[in-house]
């Protein structure tokens, strides 16, 4: 059996959102996928591990935590370049609060991703496939 552990969530439907990213190429797999013009597409079964660091998982989250970790996924793999880093961080704030949540801890988990989660781009955070 083989496994990769570190998820909380699996998507039930396809998500897209346009975004303002140009990748460093066009890329798809079973999971995730974007277009040269920045149209981001999650598929059914793409799993993530939702917000991350001491918050709280609520509704307001779940779809800005979904969104950044794709980004975060397609730079640690090379497909977005790292720059890209910032933006991810703004548009995690911005779906945070187009999806209600306050603006204050909108701002708090911005300024967070933006100091902390640096290590999350990177090649060494892949999550390597576990055999038992």
């Amino acid at each position: 059996m083989k496994y990769r552990q570190g998820y909380k969530y699996q998507l039930s439907e396809d998500y897209a959102i346009q975004t303002d990213i140009c990748p460093l190429r066009i890329f798809c797999n079973d999971y995730l996928g974007i277009t040269d013009s920045g149209l981001l597409t999650i598929y059914k079964g793409y799993a993530w591990d939702g917000p991350s660091g001491p918050t709280w998982d609520t509704k307001t989250f779940i779809r800005g935590s979904l969104v950044h970790d794709a980004i975060y996924q397609l730079i640690r793999h090379n497909h977005v370049a790292k720059e890209y880093k910032d933006y991810s961080d703004r548009l995690l704030q911005q779906i945070c609060i187009e999806d209600g949540m306050n603006r204050i801890r909108a701002w708090y988990v911005y300024q967070a991703v933006k100091y902390f989660a640096g290590y999350a781009i990177s090649p060494k955070s892949i999550k390597h496939i576990i055999e038992v």
